[in-house]
């Protein structure tokens, strides 16, 4: 407008407080289009910077959130500079956020270590202290039985089954203590390799229960963690012999096939049926959990006086390196 006074003068200024626009001066029209205008103008004004502000705040809610900042709302050239800094800070709380979590992790594996020793140290005193009084004990009375009953004593029939039946119960006795000596022997292989550790388990075994052994035990390496686990297996199973099998015979079979570890053992005991076994034994419970958290399969199959056979199979997963290899 202000050009078009510039090109086209006025004779008199005046002119302007007479001019109307339908009744209206002229000035109102041109106070009132500016208002517009400028109303206009200060409320896009407004919705736009609005609009970046509101980005800001919810790129900070994210951060507080502990969220990624939303990667669809980037742009906007006059808040770059303070994207960036929220950016550096959010890597900041994240590089915090991990160093925390992995200083936590640290402390619970040394509190777990640390608990571990102490609980084989204690598993290895019990163990002695059993071995060295009650194991003892029962020995002696199991051979003070024996040689009773092996007498010609004059003693009558009752008494005699009774005896018998005394005699019967420690050495069933000394099944279970066997069978708990085996159990409190620490379950970590200390540096041995799971065939070592297997057949020093068996020669102990032997020297103590009268029962034959025979082992198929291939020569192989596996990661610690599986070690580990079906060494434990194998003690559980030959305790569970121990305590109700009444076994004479005990095959072990620790082979790899087809990228499988395969661990059998087999006894010639008195057997069970599986459906009568409780949904909740302790025994057979964990074993088929340590073989699950190892990625294996677990089965057993029995029948009464046909023995019992326990089977775990892990597969052996192949390195990342050597698959990019």
């Amino acid at each position: 407008m202000s050009i078009t006074f510039v090109l086209f003068p006025l004779d008199r200024w005046s002119l302007l407080w007479q001019a109307k626009m339908g009744n209206v001066s002229f000035f109102v029209w041109i106070g009132g289009i500016a208002i517009g205008i400028g109303t206009i103008v200060g409320l896009s004004t407004g919705w736009y910077w609005k609009q970046r502000i509101d980005q800001i705040h919810r790129n900070l809610d994210e951060i507080i959130k502990g969220q990624p900042i939303s990667s669809d709302e980037v742009g906007y050239k006059e808040i770059e500079s303070i994207a960036a800094q929220i950016a550096k800070i959010q890597e900041k709380i994240r590089k915090q956020t991990e160093y925390s979590q992995r200083l936590v992790t640290e402390r619970a594996n040394e509190r777990e270590k640390s608990l571990q020793e102490i609980v084989v140290q204690e598993r290895n005193r019990l163990a002695r202290e059993l071995h060295d009084s009650v194991s003892q004990q029962l020995f002696a009375s199991s051979m003070m039985m024996s040689a009773i009953n092996e007498s010609n004593s004059p003693i009558d029939e009752k008494m005699k089954k009774q005896l018998q039946m005394v005699e019967k119960m420690i050495h069933q006795s000394q099944l279970e203590m066997r069978a708990l000596l085996l159990h409190l022997r620490p379950v970590q292989l200390k540096g041995k390799s799971l065939q070592e550790g297997i057949r020093e388990l068996l020669a102990e075994l032997t020297q103590k229960v009268p029962m034959k052994t025979i082992c198929k035990i291939e020569d192989f390496s596996v990661d610690k963690g599986i070690e580990d686990q079906l060494f434990r297996i194998l003690q559980e199973s030959l305790s569970n012999t121990l305590r109700h099998a009444k076994a004479t015979k005990l095959q072990i079979l620790l082979i790899k096939r087809d990228e499988s570890v395969i661990l059998r053992v087999i006894d010639d005991g008195v057997g069970f049926h599986l459906d009568e076994v409780k949904t909740g034994s302790y025994g057979l419970q964990n074993m088929r959990e340590r073989a699950y958290e190892i990625g294996g399969t677990f089965k057993i199959v029995s029948l009464p006086n046909q023995g019992t056979q326990m089977e775990v199979k892990v597969p052996i997963l192949q390195k990342e390196e050597n698959r990019d290899d």
